[in-house]
């Protein structure tokens, strides 16, 4: 698996010039493979998560009905179940992350198959989820899950060597305020992870929605998530997808390099065209 670290939008303007006959062959590769009619399908591979060659299975859910297969949140393996996105984080995360058994880990989920994974694996991981008021930052609900607030949190300074952060800031207004907060946990020489809703093509972040007072302003069309906590059929509210400026905004909120991967794997099902998780030291 090849793996590009971009640090901002004209080297990735190079880099798709430099591979375009790579991003050429994913495509049509794909393409061999999606039946006429719109039903499940199997694409073989090497699962890293369960260390051996599968069918990893590919459906439409997710395509929000438009018969187009949502590459990232499918292509599951059949003995894990971890999906495209999950496989490859915990692929990425053992090759970048220099974490050991060891090492201190805080994840900004707790209810997650993700959580479970890392938590099995190390002796020190801290889970969280945001549970609004219902109880005070810091303590935990009759399920033992923590309630955090990634622009307010309870940590002390430097608390931990690895922080992990999935699809959670596109839900925060303030993200430039969690950025700071990220960074202020992370022990000097520690490093994060995380994964958003990204535009590649743009050099600046997308701004959806905005609080205004106590309300919010639509600035396009709302987007909703899904919500791993309530389970609520509309979601959590997408306030931004973002740009290239996000990693010299982590860099602005206390990290000293901050970067792109970006990654793509036939032979490791990791399929969809390019894909984007990023890294910022400290």
């Amino acid at each position: 698996m090849k793996i590009y670290r971009i640090r901002n939008f004209d080297e990735f303007g190079e880099h798709i010039e430099n591979n375009k006959l790579a991003l050429d062959e994913h495509a049509a590769f794909l393409q061999s493979f999606i039946p006429a009619r719109e039903k499940p399908f199997v694409i073989p591979g090497y699962s890293y998560t369960a260390k051996k060659n599968v069918e990893f299975l590919v459906d439409y859910h997710h395509s929000g009905g438009t018969g187009i297969v949502n590459w990232r949140e499918r292509v599951c393996c059949p003995y894990t179940h971890y999906n495209n996105r999950m496989r490859a984080t915990i692929h990425l995360f053992d090759l970048e992350m220099e974490a050991y058994p060891d090492s201190t880990l805080y994840l900004t989920e707790q209810v997650t198959p993700l959580y479970s994974y890392f938590a099995d694996r190390f002796h020190s991981v801290v889970g969280s989820e945001y549970l609004g008021t219902k109880i005070p930052l810091g303590s935990k609900n009759r399920d033992g899950v923590l309630n955090e607030d990634l622009c307010s949190l309870s940590f002390p300074d430097e608390s931990f060597t690895t922080l992990i952060s999935l699809d959670v800031l596109e839900h925060i207004p303030n993200y430039e305020l969690a950025f700071r907060e990220c960074a202020r946990v992370v022990k000097p020489g520690g490093r994060m992870m995380w994964s958003v809703p990204f535009v590649p093509n743009s050099p600046t972040n997308m701004i959806r929605a905005k609080i205004v007072g106590q309300d919010i302003e639509h600035i396009m069309p709302p987007e909703y998530h899904g919500d791993p906590v309530a389970k609520s059929k509309k979601g959590i509210l997408c306030f931004q997808h973002f740009g290239w400026e996000m990693l010299a905004q982590m860099v602005e909120g206390g990290f000293k390099d901050a970067y792109a991967m970006c990654y793509q794997s036939i032979e490791f099902g990791y399929l969809g065209g390019e894909q984007f998780l990023f890294v910022a030291t400290k």
